[in-house]
């Protein structure tokens, strides 16, 4: 049985992916299903999305993200392990000028249904805005939040305990993902 630690234990920021497997405009609709029907600040509701997933716009959307702040060499997934599909992340103002934390309810809702489905994304929130709103020739009053990248991961993701503090994420010389956390008894303070 699947419990839902289980996926939160599979829901890593994978940033490496098999290309080649496509995901279709059904797939993403079901991921957007499950952030239609979690919770809203307010229930106001102010989050619309742009569906990416041919290769054409997933080439023009690419160039305006930043891939990994630690991995300062790295210039992000090259050709053939990119996402297969991308869901970009808008408040519509003419509903709500404050989304509140429904961007990261609903991102967390869409990456826990990806990764049930044997997908895997990031969040990416360093995004060139301004650019990638022209490029998508989105209307004044949807403003870019956050970029989800979806797609089968070909990376491995390990979780392994903090040492010294230290939070910042690496990789090894076989590209091995490396996340420290923090352990339990740090985050409760009685």
């Amino acid at each position: 049985m699947t419990t839902l630690k289980s996926l939160i234990l599979r829901n890593r920021s994978y940033r490496r992916f098999d290309e080649s497997h496509s995901i279709s405009r059904a797939d993403l609709l079901g991921l957007i299903d499950a952030a239609r029907l979690s919770g809203s600040a307010r229930n106001a509701q102010p989050l619309k999305y742009f569906l990416a997933y041919n290769k054409d716009i997933n080439e023009k959307i690419f160039p305006t993200l930043a891939w990994a702040g630690y991995l300062t060499n790295w210039p992000g997934p090259k050709p053939g392990e990119r996402p297969s599909a991308y869901l970009v992340q808008l408040n519509d103002t003419t509903i709500s000028t404050n989304y509140f934390c429904d961007d990261g309810i609903a991102a967390q809702s869409i990456l826990l249904t990806a990764v049930e489905k044997n997908l895997g994304g990031c969040i990416i929130a360093s995004v060139k805005k301004e650019a990638l709103a022209k490029i998508l020739n989105l209307d004044e009053h949807l403003k870019i939040i956050q970029v989800i990248a979806l797609g089968l991961p070909i990376e491995e993701v390990l979780i392994e305990d903090m040492q010294d503090g230290d939070f910042k994420y690496w990789r090894d010389e076989n590209q091995t993902h490396h996340v420290p956390k923090r352990n339990l008894e740090e985050l409760i303070i009685n």
